[in-house]
C-alpha cells in the first residue's frame, strides 16, 4: 500500500469521526449539563460547526487519493473506501457512547456483505 493510499485512508478516519460525531453526538446532549435544553436550531448550528472539522479531512483524502490527481483509487473505490470507513467508525462509536445500542448478528452479516461489496469494487 502506498503512502498516498495510507494518508487517505488515514484522513477518511478522521473524517469520518467528526461527521459521526455532528450527526449523532448531540442525540447525547440530554444527559450533558448545560445542553440538555438547547434548541433545534443550536444543536444544528453547534453540529455544523463540528461537520466542519469533517471537511478539513475529507477534501484532502479525496484530493490525496484521487487517481486523477496522482492517487491509488477511482473515485469509485474512493466512495467505497468512505462509506466502509463511515460503519466502521459509527459501530465504534455507538458501541462506546450509546451503550443501550446492540451490535446483533444481522448487523454483522449485513456488516460482511459491505466488505464484500468493498472487495468486488477493487477486484480488477
Amino acid at each position: 500500500m502506498t503512502s498516498k493510499a495510507i494518508y487517505t485512508i488515514l484522513l477518511l478516519i478522521l473524517s469520518n469521526t467528526f461527521m459521526t460525531l455532528a450527526w449523532y453526538g448531540h442525540l447525547k446532549f440530554k444527559e450533558m449539563k448545560g445542553f440538555a435544553d438547547l434548541g433545534l436550531i443550536a444543536v444544528v448550528f453547534i453540529s455544523w460547526g463540528i461537520a466542519l472539522f469533517e471537511y478539513f479531512f475529507q477534501v484532502p483524502a479525496n484530493r490525496i487519493g484521487f487517481q486523477g490527481n496522482g492517487g491509488p483509487f477511482s473515485l469509485v473505490q474512493l466512495k467505497v473506501i468512505q462509506e466502509a470507513i463511515t460503519l466502521v467508525v459509527f459501530v465504534v462509536f455507538s458501541m462506546l457512547v450509546f451503550k443501550s445500542e446492540a451490535f446483533r448478528l444481522n448487523h454483522l452479516i449485513g456488516f460482511i456483505f459491505l466488505i464484500l461489496a468493498v472487495y468486488f469494487i477493487f477486484k480488477k
